[in-house]
């Protein structure tokens, strides 16, 4: 039986026990004593620690060591007993010797040890000799886990152009093996593919560059990286990872035009901002490092412009201002390409920056006449006569063909009114007098039509501004209400009045007043110029009376500063007032009224009193009028009432003749003589007690009908209170016929009515309607 132990415990006493001799010829690590011994001393035990290699494939039960105690006398009364972690089964002990053995093969991986406990007891009394101790079994480890990158797979990212050194990523790879033991865990980094560019530091697995490298010449790198364990010995385990590594871009580029010269063409009638053409430079960046703007350089920009289109990195060559064929037919335009952000580590190597050369030729077309100015300012004088000169304008053709022009006055019918221009000179007149005060300005608009193509129209405004001239005498803002009391005193202001004038006045108005030469000799009131456009009515005299005189009318004289000046006379009216009885404005306006109709107190008060009667007499009319209205059918108003029927049966139509008589209609008017109604009681009687089956029956009811009939029955100047019936059948005929000519097919000459006049004098008469002829001879 082989034996593979070492002793990792110092004894302090004792000694160490081998295994058999035999087993240390076996020895692979060639120790002296490949075992160890537990042994008692001084009646106790003493830790010892074994290591068993793991994965050892085993034929045999191998000798892990032997625990002995030192009363063991050898004479076979020592019992030793194991116990712990895997005693019985993976460790044995042999009861006589105290021999240890391990029966299968361990893993460190799994269980990197075990604990067990011994005991030597007495064979014979089963009791123990020596207390119970615990001791450790080591699993010794060996390579046999490879390195493994559990964090994979990697990537990195490293800017462009990045210097030497400059740190990427770092790897790491785990072994299973012990760390704490040999050689089997330690590792070493080393680098399979990535050189020149990439390198890793050996005991850190930093990866770091060695070169450096352009992203426009290849932007991503795979680095595969080797961990071996044993320190990178021969015969060890290696693991292997790769590493993805892309480079990211950084402005070390400049934008770069694909030609010198570009080519374009614009018709001098392209409006400001058509497009010309599209400019592009390169750039081998890429996102914002390639993202330029373009410039034009020189005066060239005052006429074009260029938009950078953010999304293609175009530069669109725009029209910014009109061109001439005439005037400029080719440009030479310099335009530059700028990258928008500089990175300062390439700055020396230059501006970022291209330019290029842009021909634009300017092609010739139709254009609409040009005036010589945008706008037209003229002016005349108000009053001007009819045929007075405003002013001209002149438009020519741009184009070398020189096409004659018309001009006319467009968008107002007034103005063409007012206004005339020569339609080859363009020579504008008035054709109306021009009032300032009415319109002070004047906007025309006048187009220019080429006489060869008259869709090429060109427009401009005209102001026409129309001068002051003094044509409008001043005159008072107001109607001025004057009034003064009786009791008035001489030199009392009674008003201060001012003036207005329609004209305008470049230095301002200034006004004159004064009374007309015709009230100069009037004493009553005199008129003080303030000499500020205003003026004061004073008193001339003391006390007014109004019985002598009501109304005063005070003309006024009123002088502009107009060149040439022009006077009106404006009269106020003085009222009279007797201010001793707190009169107010409105009582001397009302009596002003009043006496200007030549009426007194007394005729008003006279007026008003007839004025009150005919009022009360009028409302009194119409209180009996309505009080007339209210007793219509005043005899017999209890009947009202009684109208209030109700039929529950279809009547007999206009044929029954057989229910009531027709004589109930009669009226004052027409009936010649008193006619008593044929008694009808029975055969109402029968026919009632035929609508028995669908009315009430009730005596009452049938009391009440009787008596209406009686009733309506001897006296036929009443309304027709007979038709309060149930009809519970349909008639059987009328022996008349129908009145209605609709059905006839002979004319109302034709046709013999004499038969009518039978049925009583409300039937002669309604023959004398339809019977023309015998209405003539009645």
């Amino acid at each position: 039986m082989n034996c593979y132990t070492w002793l990792s415990l110092l004894l302090t006493l004792g000694q160490l026990r081998p295994c058999l001799p035999s087993m240390q010829n076996h020895n692979t690590h060639k120790m002296k004593q490949p075992f160890a011994t537990l042994q008692r001393v001084k009646r106790g035990w003493v830790w010892s620690q074994f290591f068993v290699l793991e994965e050892q494939i085993l034929t045999e039960p191998l000798c892990v060591g032997q625990l002995k105690s030192d009363s063991d006398k050898h004479d076979g009364t020592f019992k030793y007993i194991l116990t712990g972690d895997g005693a019985g089964s993976i460790f044995t002990i042999d009861e006589y010797t105290g021999t240890i053995h391990v029966t299968q093969k361990l893993d460190r991986e799994e269980k990197p040890f075990y604990t067990l406990r011994a005991q030597a007891i007495n064979r014979n009394t089963q009791l123990p000799v020596e207390p119970e101790s615990e001791f450790i079994i080591k699993v010794q480890d060996i390579n046999d886990h490879e390195p493994k990158f559990l964090d994979g797979p990697y990537e990195a990212t490293v800017p462009e152009m990045s210097p030497e050194g400059t740190s990427v990523i770092q790897v790491t790879a785990t072994d299973g093996d012990d760390p704490a033991y040999g050689n089997s865990a330690r590792l070493l980094y080393s680098i399979l593919q990535g050189q020149p560019y990439f390198s890793v530091e050996p005991k850190t697995g930093v990866i770091r560059i060695s070169s450096q490298m352009d992203r426009e010449t290849k932007e991503q790198y795979f680095v595969i990286i080797q961990a071996k364990d044993m320190v990178g010995q021969m015969g060890g385990f290696s693991g292997t990872a790769t590493i993805t590594i892309n480079l990211s871009d950084i402005n070390d580029n400049k934008p770069k035009f694909q030609q010198k010269f570009y080519y374009m063409n614009i018709s001098e009638a392209a409006p400001a901002g058509s497009t010309i053409g599209k400019i592009m430079a390169e750039d081998s960046d890429i996102g914002e490092n390639a993202a330029m703007n373009y410039v034009i350089e020189g005066d060239e920009s005052l006429v074009f412009d260029i938009v950078t289109n953010n999304e293609t990195q175009e530069g669109i060559v725009i029209l910014k201002e009109r061109v001439d064929y005439e005037s400029k037919r080719r440009y030479s335009v310099r335009a530059k390409a700028v990258n928008r952000q500089m990175d300062g580590r390439f700055m020396k190597e230059g501006p970022f920056e291209d330019t290029t050369i842009i021909k634009i030729s300017v092609e010739d077309a139709d254009e609409p006449p040009v005036f010589t100015s945008q706008n037209y300012v003229m002016e005349i004088a108000e009053g001007a006569t009819n045929g007075s000169l405003v002013g001209a304008i002149t438009a020519r053709d741009p184009d070398n063909a020189n096409s004659p022009i018309r001009y006319s006055i467009v968008h107002s019918t007034y103005l063409k009114r007012l206004f005339s221009i020569n339609a080859h000179s363009g020579t504008i007149i008035i054709t109306k007098l021009l009032d300032r005060e009415t319109a002070a300005w004047h906007n025309l608009t006048v187009t220019a039509t080429e006489t060869r193509n008259p869709e090429q129209i060109s427009e401009v405004t005209v102001y026409v501004q129309v001068l002051d001239v003094n044509d409008h005498a001043p005159e008072f803002p107001k109607h001025y209400e004057i009034y003064v009391c009786e009791n008035a005193r001489s030199g009392q202001l009674i008003q201060t009045i001012s003036a207005v004038d329609k004209d305008d006045s470049v230095e301002g108005h200034h006004f004159y007043f004064d009374l007309a030469r015709e009230a100069t000799n009037n004493s009553n009131f005199t008129v003080r110029d303030n000499q500020d456009n205003t003026a004061g009515i004073l008193t001339a005299k003391n006390g007014f009376s109004r019985q002598e005189q009501f109304v005063f009318f005070l003309p006024v004289l009123i002088v502009d500063n107009g060149t040439p000046s022009l006077t009106s006379t404006n009269t106020l009216t003085v009222s009279v007032c007797d201010c001793d009885t707190e009169a107010s404005a409105e009582s001397c306006r009302f009596g002003a009224f009043m006496f200007s109709m030549g009426l007194s107190i007394e005729t008003l008060v006279a007026v008003s009193a007839c004025i009150l009667i005919i009022l009360v007499f009028f409302l009194a009319m119409l209180v009996l009028r309505q009080r007339r209205k209210q007793s219509l059918f005043p005899d017999k108003p209890e009947e009202f009432r009684e109208n209030i029927v109700r039929y529950d049966d279809e009547g007999g139509g206009e044929e029954d003749t057989e229910a009531f008589d027709i004589s109930a209609l009669r009226t004052r008017t027409v009936m010649r003589k008193h006619k008593s109604r044929r008694n009808i009681t029975t055969e109402i009687q029968s026919l009632y007690r035929q609508s028995l089956q669908v009315g009430p029956d009730s005596a009452v009811f049938r009391e009440f009908i009787l008596e209406k009939l009686k009733e309506a029955n001897t006296d036929p100047t009443v309304p027709p209170y007979d038709s309060l019936q149930t009809y519970a059948f349909e008639g059987t005929g009328s022996l008349a016929g129908s009145l209605s000519s609709l059905g006839s097919s002979m004319s109302d000459v034709d046709e013999n009515y004499d038969y009518l006049t039978e049925r009583g004098p409300d039937f002669k008469q309604l023959a004398c309607m339809y019977d023309p002829i015998k209405s003539a001879t009645d």
